[in-house]
């Protein structure tokens, strides 16, 4: 096991420290397996428990990695998955391109059918959180016949290109408008550890509200001092996202998708065969987008996507699926049993 990895799980695994991870056992984090898998020239990080032809693929987001879908994996693996989880390139254990300013979504797309590829899968569940929706979504639109299904939390289906984010709806500070501009958040995080750019995203991104900075403010001024982090979030598990991203660094996920995700990739009136879910959280800020919460609740978005369920979470924010792990795992369980061949 990757060092990284190891020092990881020991930080995960302390006695009597109060994990988020209460909803699954030691034992069963400890049966997670690591290893590198060589795509399309970079070795990427997978995670993975369980066997079998049932695979269910977990596509992170950000400030999020393989870990994010811990709860997630357990839980599915349980109920006779086999449970994949991805750092993609550029995060965390995962090789970086050589040259990431020039990476799009397309470098995601490829790189999962060419890891299902090489790990002798033909078809999977995709299941995507945050931007991970968005290639999970891409890869049903150009080979369906790799996917059984589709899960979103936090973002329904929408595809990269100019109308993808109305930016220019939203004041100036929009924090995906800051992000997107060359240097910008480099130096807004570089003036704090990666401990520190972590916590205060996760805890920013799990208010209800849209973070917006002033005209005299960067993205990480927004962050209270005295905040604490969200209950569902320990200490332990901070600290492995905080290896992970000190590993990887910002570089490529300030790329892929802040940079990249006005970049149109080709892909014409869209019509997404695969069954799908989408799980959103009421009390995610991403509802607040222009337009958002309409195009899911009028089922502008069953357009693209006919069969789509949609399951709203009244309490649930943008990382619902950590925040509320039992009741997102029998949503997901529910749908890839009724969808499994």
């Amino acid at each position: 096991m990757n060092k990284i990895h190891s020092s990881l799980i020991e930080v995960t695994l302390l006695p009597n420290s109060p994990l988020s991870l209460s909803l699954t056992s030691l034992n069963s984090m400890q049966k997670i397996q690591h290893r590198h898998v060589e795509v399309r020239g970079l070795k990427l990080h997978v995670a993975e428990i369980a066997s079998g032809t049932k695979v269910v693929l977990f596509l992170h987001g950000f400030p999020e990695i393989w870990y994010t879908w811990r709860h997630q994996m357990i839980a599915v693996a349980n109920a006779g998955y086999r449970a994949i989880a991805i750092d993609f390139r550029g995060y965390g254990l995962s090789d970086e391109p050589a040259e990431p300013e020039k990476a799009t979504f397309n470098d995601l797309v490829e790189d999962i059918v060419s890891l299902l590829d090489s790990l002798g899968i033909n078809k999977a569940f995709l299941i995507g959180k945050d931007f991970g929706a968005i290639p999970a979504y891409m890869v049903a639109a150009v080979h369906p016949e790799r996917v059984s299904g589709v899960i979103t939390l936090g973002v329904p289906f929408m595809l990269p290109g100019p109308s993808a984010i109305q930016n220019h709806l939203l004041p100036e500070g929009f924090y995906v408008s800051r992000w997107q501009e060359p240097g910008r958040a480099e130096a807004d995080f570089g003036r704090f550890d990666v401990k520190t750019v972590i916590r205060n995203i996760y805890t920013l991104f799990s208010s209800s509200e849209v973070p917006v900075a002033a005209e005299t403010q960067e993205i990480m001024d927004l962050f209270d001092l005295s905040a604490p982090l969200p209950p569902w979030l320990s200490e332990e598990d901070l600290s492995v996202y905080t290896s992970l991203y000190e590993k990887s660094g910002f570089r490529f996920a300030l790329q892929v998708p802040y940079r990249t995700l006005n970049v149109d990739h080709g892909i014409a009136d869209p019509k997404i065969k695969a069954r799908s879910l989408l799980i959103m959280g009421e009390k995610d800020y991403v509802l607040k987008f222009p337009g958002m919460e309409e195009y899911i609740r009028s089922g502008v978005v069953k357009h693209f996507v006919p069969d789509l369920d949609i399951k709203f979470m009244p309490e649930g924010n943008h990382f619902v699926h950590e925040q509320l792990p039992e009741q997102v795992n029998e949503l997901i369980i529910t749908f890839l049993d009724k969808h499994s061949i």
